[in-house]
């Protein structure tokens, strides 16, 4: 009989990791290997672990999923990460896959599709269900915006005018208009408020944030 394959569940809610904890121990071929509730709490235990799979929440105190993902990968570039999520925004998939997951699922999914993400993930695979790669699609046929183009998009959709946008960045009005542009372009949004409009429902900027 072949190992056990080792999974790793990141998630700042104790109840989740139960869940999923749980879950994974009652498949034959899976085994969790440890829990973490947050970021650096990952890092260490992926260190100390090194598991098969790492299943990874998405919006969690101080430093997401996302950029949890990316330090371990950048540490581990053979780790095996799935991000669970809230959020099914293309920018958000597409974020993640630029961390370096190898998949991606709403929480408010069947857990058998996350043990299924888990067996192929472990086996060398990647795992993106057919409206999440969709999204994923669309997003990489899309310009990637600058950072300060992200900025200044954060405040439009915060309802801020140009001058208000050029106070925050200490930038010129000019500058503000030609990034607004650009933004508009890029998003292929016809003025500021389709643009917002768009940059919630893709996932570029969180209310929460």
């Amino acid at each position: 009989m072949s190992a056990k394959k080792r999974v790793l569940v990141v998630d700042d809610n104790s109840l989740l990791r139960l869940g999923l904890i749980e879950a994974v121990g009652g498949e034959e071929d899976l085994e969790a290997a440890g829990e973490a509730e947050n970021s650096e709490a990952a890092l260490s235990m992926y260190r100390a672990l090194r598991p098969d799979v790492v299943t990874m929440d998405y919006q969690m105190p101080g430093e997401n999923g996302i950029e949890c993902t990316r330090r371990i990968r950048a540490e581990f570039p053979d780790a095996q990460i799935i991000l669970l999520s809230v959020y099914e925004g293309e920018e958000d998939i597409w974020n993640a896959v630029q961390a370096g997951a190898k998949g991606y699922l709403n929480k408010s999914g069947e857990i058998e599709e996350v043990l299924d993400a888990i067996r192929e993930v472990a086996s060398g695979g990647e795992y993106f269900p057919v409206a999440i790669a969709r999204k994923l699609a669309r997003r990489g046929e899309r310009e990637t915006l600058t950072t300060r183009e992200l900025e200044v998009l954060q405040l439009i959709v915060g309802g801020h005018s140009n001058k208000e946008i050029m106070a925050a960045l200490t930038i010129s009005e000019g500058t503000v208009k030609l990034h607004v542009s650009h933004i508009l372009d890029k998003l292929g949004a016809a003025d500021r408020t389709q643009a917002a409009v768009m940059a919630l429902k893709q996932g570029i900027v969180h209310l929460d944030h």
